[in-house]
């Protein structure tokens, strides 16, 4: 098998089905498979798919399976990595794609094309735009101390002063090497998990990606950018948060999780303290300068207090597992 495209699915089976059809002709049916999972979304998903499938023609390329529960974006990949990896014909490259994306005219060559070259390379990520053509932050920096700094604050000149940390900077339109890319979009060399194992099952939903390409570069596989590929990508449809009325809703307690569970896992208790309270402090300083100087309110409703509930002002929980190669 060349490749193995593995789309997650929870309550959106018109997006994954627009997704499958924008890999028609792009996947090939004799060296290519298509694995749709659903999440157990208990929403009809499970015939609706699978009737897509039937009714487009699609069997020979595209399987569906459903997950007996909704474990979270980790553990529904997970569910297909294993049976990849472990059968006589594993993938040499694995694409992990969400449900709202598109997946534009030659996109998939672009990056297979781009890993052949780069032998060296493990993880490649695509460029991403917006329904309207602009491009979306698709190539990242890791979290650290000085970028929850950087993000809480929000001042110009300090953001110039820390441009190297930030997180999500302007996408370069050429490849280039970059810590990490979102698992929307996300192609893996199969030697990768055979070195550092699956996805952490620890994070529901959110940091798995950046996890995942730390422990790759970690272990000698760096991530690159890759813009010649492209797809439109629908934010936030498939995962949350979502937009609505123009403001983003309120953000999930998973992501606190998430964001909780990487810091501890890969820098410590003492780091993650660090990096809540410079967060804590440096955002409600914005939100005291955001009022004084009648600046637009962008944030999810009641971010400060939920961030301040699941920081460590909140109280020491449970931090989560790491399932990376069970």
């Amino acid at each position: 098998m060349r490749l193995a495209v593995i789309i997650v699915n929870y309550r959106t089976p018109e997006l994954t089905v627009d997704c499958l059809a924008s890999l028609v002709g792009q996947c090939d049916a004799n060296r290519d498979r298509v694995f749709v999972v659903d999440n157990a979304s208990g929403d009809g998903s499970t015939a609706r798919i699978p009737d897509a499938i039937a009714a487009n023609g699609w069997g020979r390329w595209v399987q569906f399976q459903s997950a007996s529960l909704n474990g979270g974006f980790a553990v529904g990949n997970n569910l297909v990595l294993r049976s990849l990896l472990a059968s006589s014909d594993p993938p040499r490259y694995v694409f992990l794609l969400n449900p709202d994306t598109i997946v534009q005219p030659g996109a998939i060559d672009a990056l297979l094309e781009f890993m052949e070259l780069h032998p060296d390379v493990g993880i490649a990520g695509s460029g991403q735009e917006d329904v309207s053509g602009a491009p979306l932050r698709a190539a990242f920096r890791f979290p650290t101390v000085v970028s929850e700094i950087e993000a809480g604050m929000r001042l110009g000149y300090l953001s110039k002063l820390l441009a190297a940390f930030v997180v999500a900077p302007l996408p370069p339109t050429q490849p280039s090497r970059t810590d990490w890319v979102a698992g929307a979009c996300m192609l893996v060399r199969r030697e990768v998990f055979q070195r550092v194992g699956l996805l952490d099952e620890g994070f529901f939903l959110c940091f798995e990606d950046v996890d995942f390409c730390r422990r790759a570069a970690d272990a000698g596989f760096p991530c690159w950018y890759v813009p010649q590929s492209r797809i439109i990508h629908l934010v936030g449809q498939a995962s949350g948060p979502r937009r609505v009325g123009g403001r983003t809703q309120r953000r999930p307690a998973c992501w606190f999780d998430a964001r909780r569970h990487y810091f501890e896992k890969h820098f410590g208790v003492a780091y993650r303290v660090l990096a809540d309270v410079g967060f804590a402090f440096t955002f409600l300083l914005w939100r005291m300068r955001r009022v004084v100087q009648r600046k637009p309110d962008a944030d999810p409703p009641y971010f400060l207090i939920d961030f301040l509930r699941h920081s460590i002002f909140g109280g020491r929980r449970r931090a989560a597992p790491d399932i990376t190669r069970s």
